[in-house]
């Protein structure tokens, strides 16, 4: 064991000396694949953070929606809806909610509005959110003008203005009274946009859905964990296209490296006739190739990793923020909470590490 140990100690200081004397090269190697490593671990880690993140928003959401469904589109259902579902056992308390979406023709952006159940603004009066006021230069008491559905422009007064902690939620949003948004929209009484129900026992969700889906044929039951594992689909999606693209520079860094590895230079061949020379043997040169390619490649991997944990924790992912975020006018700032599984990292491991080693150690 001793002996194995110090061949191991000997081999590697040969390893760090060799690569000092060719510092130039494999500092230039070390900068590139830092690069390479640090693009994809800001998708990885981004990705993470946003699917955590989204699971943490969905926990204060309703277990059961029920939409009314026609033509194959979501539509207005009536209010009489709810004393229906009330009915079925295993059911708690149903809702009828008011929201939908409004372009606004001056900052080019959609606000979502939504009537609140308490505290109600009242009729003519307004609240926004932090990423509304600033695309419309509001303040508390300014007045603005909505275009309804009739044509006739609305005119209201801001309440009040979320604070910018809560901009994760409320960047676009803006709470409505009831009146004004039934006027606002052209929505009669007695209709709603959707039902929002409990459900006694987790348990049972799935059953009551289908109790739902039997008692009322023209809705669509969604639940809260279909929302989630479609926001981790979306997101693990763009994450994916994103990846697929940089792996294509990593095959190209790889490809270099055998092409750099398979043909030595004339000082790398006279270093290795010295060294067989002195008693080396093959499996030794091979060892001293497996510790330059695992220098370098930890050296990358640890600096690349390092540089994308401060990009998306630190800067907020200013390079990937849009892709993996989506196309929105009123983006929310907001500062994510570090996020990293074991199961990422090892992958991030094997699938930049492993490719280099391999492309350094076979051509010896």
């Amino acid at each position: 064991m001793r002996h194995w140990i110090d061949r191991q100690r000997n081999v590697l200081d040969f390893a760090l000396r060799s690569l000092w004397r060719r510092r130039g090269k494999n500092v230039s190697l070390v900068l590139v694949y830092t690069g390479i490593v640090f693009l994809l671990a800001s998708v990885s880690l981004f990705t993470q953070s946003l699917k955590r993140e989204a699971a943490l928003l969905l926990q204060g959401s309703p277990e059961v929606i029920v939409q009314r469904v026609v033509a194959g589109r979501h539509d207005l259902i009536p209010e009489e809806y709810a004393d229906r579902l009330a009915g079925i056992r295993g059911v708690g308390q149903v809702t009828g909610r008011l929201w939908g979406y409004y372009y606004d023709e001056v900052s080019r952006a959609n606000f979502t509005l939504v009537v609140p159940d308490e505290p109600r603004p009242g009729p003519g009066a307004l609240f926004v959110g932090s990423g509304v006021a600033a695309a419309r230069n509001l303040s508390r008491g300014s007045k603005i003008s909505l275009k309804g559905w009739a044509g006739k422009h609305e005119h209201l007064t801001v309440e009040g203005i979320f604070s910018a902690e809560s901009e994760m939620v409320t960047a676009d949003l803006v709470l409505i009274s009831k009146e004004d948004f039934r006027r606002l929209f052209g929505v009669a009484g007695g209709f709603v946009t959707d039902l929002t129900l409990t459900v006694a026992n987790p348990a049972e969700v799935r059953t009551v859905a289908s109790k739902i889906q039997a008692l009322l044929p023209d809705t669509r039951v969604i639940l809260r964990s279909e929302i989630l594992r479609t926001y981790e689909a979306v997101f693990d999606w763009r994450g994916g296209v994103t990846v697929v693209i940089l792996v294509s520079s990593l095959l190209s860094f790889v490809i270099f490296a055998w092409d750099k590895a398979s043909g030595l230079s004339a000082e790398e061949r006279r270093e290795i006739g010295i060294l067989k020379a002195v008693g080396w043997e093959t499996s030794d040169v091979i060892l001293l190739r497996f510790w330059e390619g695992t220098v370098v490649t930890l050296t990358s991997f640890l600096a690349g990793a390092l540089l994308a944990y401060a990009d998306v924790f630190l800067t907020g992912a200013a390079l990937f923020a849009p892709v993996l975020k989506g196309w929105s006018v009123l983006y929310p700032e907001f500062r994510l909470v570090p996020v990293a599984s074991p199961y990422e990292v090892a992958t991030l491991f094997f699938l930049t590490v492993v490719p280099y080693t391999a492309a350094t150690v076979i051509p010896a």
